[in-house]
């Protein structure tokens, strides 16, 4: 890293398993916000990782997050990087151990930064000004924490109580979310920080108080590690025992328990984007106060956000409201209620609907499906294979397929007999035979389905083979 020691080993530990509720309907259960853009450039994993460049390489980076995203809509997103995946979410405590004790495994020892993939930072060159004081802090045993110069009597954040003065500080009280009127009394301290979420320690130190203060978490690695020694493959010892884990946070399990911690205060322009409103307040504005992003056009508004995702969306006299468009939902909230979006997930949830969990065009490992069509019986899809991938060999056991290719050419196993479908051509795969797609050339294929049956939900499928290791 620029300007340490030499001696001193880095390695980037970003969690990614979040699922992103009060972003719906732009984030999804499959596709949470860490896996998105907000503003059309990079997606927030891949900017978290960007900020860190060049005091540390993408191979120096090791993303935590859940199985379900790594093997399903995410898959393209995380092939660049080291992973371990979660059998289940376990919240942060845990996820933080499996790391360090991931990166012990050849006798090493490096310093951990621990840095969620979901929040913004605007002012990245006094960033890598705080981690570079954190690394210093956590090199003499520090479990580190970035205290963020608090901007308003916010409720919605945690807050840390620092003592002492300068660039690191000792660490006095946790608060969790405060009321409006305590949270007004912290500002006016002046010596409370909004809790960022963002760590720096060495992996043998935060162990160490794991063991200390969190056994149950302790025991369950312990397993883990017995496992590597003896040469069980990574993941296959993770899903073993992971699930036994308690559901804890490292704030509430390790930090407000140790005499360790330390705060390096900063003012970096952070936010956690967990709502709405945090979209608006760090996007770009017009003159009147009006976030628009996307095919969007705002007529007599007032510090509202538009949010065009796929169709125009046009608003008229509107004042401080968040409008957000999909595909598939469209989202309208008062600002200062965007908190509330959870419960329309919650309610979507009771009723068993699709829009809290896909989107109508979601990704595969293979290319991408968008549902054009559902009515009782049957299902209409578009499907886009890209050049060199495949399908898994699968069989439903309650709909036929019907295949007509658009473009490029499709190679088609159907039971024994494997052939090729080119544009404008057809085929069709009845019910419980064992099929497969595949584009061989250099091209995408896209192809049009209709699935005719009574059942045409995805957990229709039984795999038999699939390159991509998903069950």
């Amino acid at each position: 890293m620029d300007n340490l020691e030499d001696q001193t080993t880095l390695r980037a530990v970003i969690l990614a398993g979040g699922s992103g509720t009060r972003l719906w309907p732009l984030s999804r259960l499959q596709m949470p916000k860490q896996f998105l853009s907000l503003d059309g450039t990079d997606s927030m994993l891949e900017a978290t990782v960007a900020r860190l460049r060049p005091l540390l390489a993408d191979e120096d980076v090791l993303v935590v997050t859940g199985q379900a995203h790594a093997e399903g809509e995410a898959y393209q997103a995380l092939q660049k990087y080291a992973k371990l995946l979660e059998p289940a979410g376990r919240n942060t405590a845990p996820a933080i151990a499996l790391a360090a004790a991931w990166l012990q495994r050849s006798g090493d020892d490096p310093i951990m930064v621990v840095l969620p993939a979901d929040h913004v930072i605007r002012n990245i060159t006094a960033f890598q000004a705080a981690l570079r004081t954190a690394v210093r802090a956590a090199e003499e045993g520090h479990l580190v924490t970035f205290g963020i110069t608090p901007l308003r009597a916010e409720t919605g954040f945690g807050y840390i109580r620092a003592g002492g003065s300068g660039s690191v500080r000792s660490v006095e009280r946790f608060t969790e979310k405060p009321d409006q009127q305590t949270a007004k009394s912290f500002l006016s301290d002046g010596n409370y920080y909004w809790n960022s979420g963002m760590f720096v320690w060495r992996a043998s130190d935060f162990l160490a108080e794991t063991a200390r203060l969190l056994p149950d978490v302790h025991a369950v690695i312990t397993r883990i590690r017995d496992d590597w020694a003896a040469g069980v493959p990574a993941e296959e010892a993770i899903s073993r025992h992971f699930a036994a884990m308690p559901d804890i946070s490292v704030d509430y399990g390790v930090l407000e328990k140790s005499d360790r911690v330390a705060l390096v205060p900063c003012d970096i322009g952070w936010s956690d984007v967990g709502s709405w409103d945090a979209v608006h307040e760090i996007a770009d504005k017009d003159d009147n106060g009006n976030a628009i992003q996307g095919n969007a056009i705002a007529l007599d508004c007032r510090d509202s956000l538009i949010h065009a995702n796929k169709r125009l969306t046009a608003a008229i006299g509107l004042d401080d409201i968040c409008v957000v468009e999909t595909a598939d939902a469209v989202l309208v909230v008062p600002r200062g209620q965007t908190q509330r979006v959870r419960e329309v997930v919650d309610a979507l949830r009771d009723r068993d609907a699709q829009e809290h969990r896909l989107h109508l065009t979601v990704q595969r490992p293979w290319g991408s499906y968008t549902v054009l069509e559902e009515q009782t019986g049957f299902k209409m899809k578009r499907i886009s294979v890209a050049p060199g991938s495949r399908l898994s060999l699968q069989r439903h056991q309650h709909r036929s397929e019907h295949w007509v290719v658009v473009s490029g050419t499709a190679t088609v196993t159907r039971d024994e007999e494997t052939f090729t479908v080119s544009k404008n051509e057809s085929t069709f795969i009845p019910i419980g035979v064992k099929h497969r797609l595949e584009n061989r050339g250099h091209i995408p294929l896209e192809l049009i389905e209709v699935q005719v049956g009574e059942y045409l939900e995805e957990d229709d499928i039984e795999r038999f083979d699939d390159a991509y290791g998903r069950e």
